[in-house]
C-alpha cells in the first residue's frame, strides 16, 4: 500500500491543479470585469487639446465638437449652420459675422464683445465670435439669442450635452450600486460608477441589458435587474426665443408676368407695343438693371413714364436685375458685406424713386461657392423689401443637383415669389436637340419645387420661343425664334408636323440637302397643356420669357388659366 501513496498524491495534485485551473477559467468567464474605459478615448478626444469638448446630440455623440474658450462654450460656423441655425452667415471677406430677421440685420466683428442690430450697438460680457487658425468659433450663447436650444457642459472630460429636438423619456432609478459599461456584457470596461436612486434615461432595451444615458451624459450600458421605478415623460422644449414670422406679400390672385427685354432706355419706349393684346396681364417685368464690375455697382435704365403707362393699365410693374449682360464678377460683389449693402441701397433708391412695385432677381450660372452669398443677399434684400412693401420674386432653374445651392427652401421663406424658368431643357449650346420645355420637364420642375416652396408662392415661365435645331456632319446647331417666326419657318419649307404625346408639342422634321431641320413648336396646343399641368398644382401664377415673341393669340389660352 505505501508504494501506492506516492502515485496518489500526484494524482490527487493533478486534480487540484486541474480543478483549480477550471476554477480560475469558470470564475474568470463568469467575473466581472473591473478594467475602466479611458473617457478621453471614449468621448473622441484623445489628442484634441484641453480646449476641446465632445458634443452629444440629443441622445448620440456626434463626430464634430466644440471649443472652450475662456471658460465658455463656442462651435464653429459651419456646424453652427448645420445643428442650430442656417441663417448665421460669415462674411470671410470682411471678418464680420451676421444674421438676418425679417426686419432686422444683426452684425458683430470678428474679436470684438460688440454686436449691432439694424446698426443699435449692444455689448457683451464675452468675445461673441473668435477666429483661430482660419476657422470662426462662435459663442453658443450668442447663438441662443436667436435660437431654441438647450447646452449643458460637462468637464472631466469636456463634453456638451446639445439638445435641439424634444419628445417623450422614459427614465428609470438605480435599484442598487453598479456599474455602468460600454456595451452590454460583464466583460466590457466600465465608464463610472451608479449610485444607488440615480436617475438615467432609457434609450434601448434588450435581453438583459439596456442602453441608457445619465444626467452628466454618458451613454452605456447597465444590467436590467438594476433597473426601477420606470416612468414615461413629456419633456419641455426650450422657447426662450420667439421665431419672427417672415411674412409675404402675396396676392389674391394668379400672377400672370411678362419679361419685357430692355436693354437700352430707348427700348422702354416699345412698352405699349409689347403689352397690346395681352390680355389678362397684370406684372410686366422691364429688363432695367445690370450688375457691372465688382464694387456692386449696377446700370441701370428706368422710366417714370414706363411705370406710369403701366399702372394706368392695372399692371405692376417688378423690374428684374440680371448679371448676364455685363461683365460682371457676381461671387466678387455678394461676398463681401459692404458690397451689398451698396448694391441693395442703391437698387432701393431706385425702387422707390421710380415707384416701381417689385424686383425681379434673375442672377444666373452662379458657381457653387457662390450660393451662401447669393441667399444671404436675398436675406438682407428681403428686409428692404419688406420694410418698404416691395415685392421680392426670384428667378429659378429647373431644380436639379447642379443648381441646389442657389437654396430654394430658404427663398420660399424669405421671397414673396419664387419663379421657375420651365424652358432650356434643351439649350443652344448644349450639342443635343430637342424640346425647350417638354410637359415632363414642366411638370419636374413644378414638382420638384413644391418640395420646399409653398405652391402660393410658386410662379412657372413659360416660353414663348422654339429652337429650329439644324444638324449637319454631326455637328448640332440651333437658332432661337419667336412663335410666329416659327410657324412661318414651317409654312415656307412646308415641314410635315405630327403631335408628340411624349414632348406634348407638335413636332416637325425636314431633310433638305445634307443638313436635317428638327423643331419642337411652342404654340397654343402646347402652352395649354402645360397650363393644364400648372392648374392641377394650383401654383400663384404663370410667367413668359419673352414679350414681343409671343403670338397674340397665345393670350386667350393664358387668360383662361388666370381667371380659373
Amino acid at each position: 500500500m505505501k508504494k501506492f501513496i506516492p502515485a496518489i498524491v500526484a494524482i490527487a495534485l493533478i486534480l487540484l491543479v486541474l480543478g483549480g485551473s477550471f476554477g480560475v477559467k469558470l470564475l474568470e468567464r463568469f467575473s466581472y470585469s473591473k478594467e475602466k474605459q479611458d473617457l478621453e478615448e471614449y468621448y473622441g478626444l484623445s489628442g484634441a487639446g484641453d480646449d476641446a469638448a465632445a458634443i452629444i446630440l440629443q441622445n448620440e455623440r456626434i463626430d464634430i465638437q466644440a471649443k472652450l474658450i475662456e471658460g465658455r462654450c463656442y462651435m464653429n460656423i459651419e456646424d453652427v449652420q448645420n445643428l442650430l441655425n442656417e441663417r448665421f452667415y460669415y462674411d470671410r471677406n470682411e471678418s464680420l459675422l451676421l444674421y438676418t430677421t425679417p426686419t432686422e440685420k444683426i452684425i458683430t466683428a470678428v474679436g470684438t464683445d460688440e454686436y449691432s442690430v439694424n446698426e443699435q450697438g449692444i455689448k457683451m460680457d464675452y468675445t461673441i465670435a473668435v477666429l483661430q487658425n482660419d476657422t470662426l468659433y462662435v459663442a453658443l450663447d450668442f447663438v441662443k439669442q436667436y435660437t431654441n436650444f438647450s447646452y449643458e457642459l460637462f468637464t472631466g472630460p469636456n463634453r456638451i450635452q446639445l439638445r435641439t429636438q424634444w419628445g417623450s423619456r422614459e427614465s428609470a432609478s438605480i435599484k442598487k450600486t453598479t456599474n455602468l459599461r460600454v456595451k452590454g456584457g460583464i466583460k466590457s470596461p466600465i465608464l463610472r460608477e451608479l449610485e444607488e436612486q440615480e436617475t438615467v434615461t432609457v434609450l434601448e432595451e434588450m435581453e438583459t441589458w439596456t442602453k441608457v444615458k445619465t444626467t452628466d451624459a454618458l451613454i452605456g450600458y447597465v444590467e436590467n435587474k438594476y433597473l426601477t421605478d420606470r416612468t414615461t415623460e413629456e419633456e419641455i422644449a426650450v422657447a426662450d426665443y420667439e421665431e419672427p414670422e417672415y411674412t409675404s406679400i402675396q396676392r389674391d390672385y394668379k400672377i400672370n408676368l411678362g419679361w419685357h427685354a430692355v436693354y437700352t432706355e430707348s427700348g422702354n419706349d416699345t412698352f405699349d407695343e409689347v403689352v397690346n393684346g395681352t390680355g389678362t396681364m397684370n406684372v410686366i417685368s422691364p429688363t432695367w438693371f445690370f450688375l457691372e464690375g465688382s464694387e456692386g455697382d449696377f446700370k441701370a435704365i428706368p422710366s417714370y413714364e414706363y411705370v406710369k403707362k403701366a399702372h394706368s393699365r392695372n399692371m405692376e410693374v417688378w423690374a428684374l436685375i440680371e448679371n448676364i449682360s455685363l461683365e460682371c464678377n457676381t461671387y466678387e460683389v455678394l461676398s463681401y458685406t459692404s458690397k451689398r449693402e451698396k448694391l441693395i441701397h442703391n437698387l432701393m433708391s431706385y425702387v422707390l424713386e421710380y415707384d416701381i412695385d417689385g424686383i425681379n432677381v434673375d442672377f444666373e450660372s452662379l458657381s457653387k461657392d457662390t450660393g451662401e452669398h447669393f441667399t444671404q443677399f436675398l436675406r438682407e434684400l428681403s428686409i428692404a423689401c419688406r420694410l418698404n412693401g416691395i415685392v421680392l420674386s426670384v428667378d429659378n432653374y429647373v431644380p436639379k443637383e447642379s443648381s441646389a445651392h442657389y437654396n430654394r427652401k430658404e427663398q420660399g421663406v424669405i421671397a414673396d415669389y419664387v419663379i421657375i424658368m420651365g424652358y432650356d431643357e434643351h439649350w443652344g449650346s448644349g450639342g443635343v436637340a430637342g424640346s425647350v420645355a417638354s410637359i415632363g420637364f414642366v411638370r419636374d420642375g413644378i414638382e420638384k419645387t413644391l418640395e420646399d416652396v409653398p405652391a402660393q408662392k410658386i410662379i412657372n415661365a413659360l416660353p414663348f420661343y422654339t429652337r429650329v435645331w439644324k444638324t449637319k456632319d454631326g455637328e448640332v446647331t440651333s437658332e432661337a425664334l419667336g412663335m410666329e417666326a416659327a410657324a412661318a419657318f414651317i409654312a415656307k419649307y412646308s415641314v410635315p408636323t405630327v403631335w408628340d404625346e411624349e414632348t406634348c408639342q407638335n413636332y416637325g422634321e425636314i431633310q433638305m440637302g445634307d443638313t436635317l431641320y428638327q423643331v419642337w413648336l411652342e404654340d397654343a396646343a402646347s402652352i395649354e397643356t402645360k397650363l393644364t399641368v400648372m392648374k392641377t398644382y394650383n401654383i400663384g401664377g404663370v410667367a413668359a420669357w419673352k414679350l414681343g415673341h409671343e403670338d397674340k393669340a397665345i393670350w386667350d389660352v393664358i387668360d383662361a388659366f388666370v381667371k380659373s
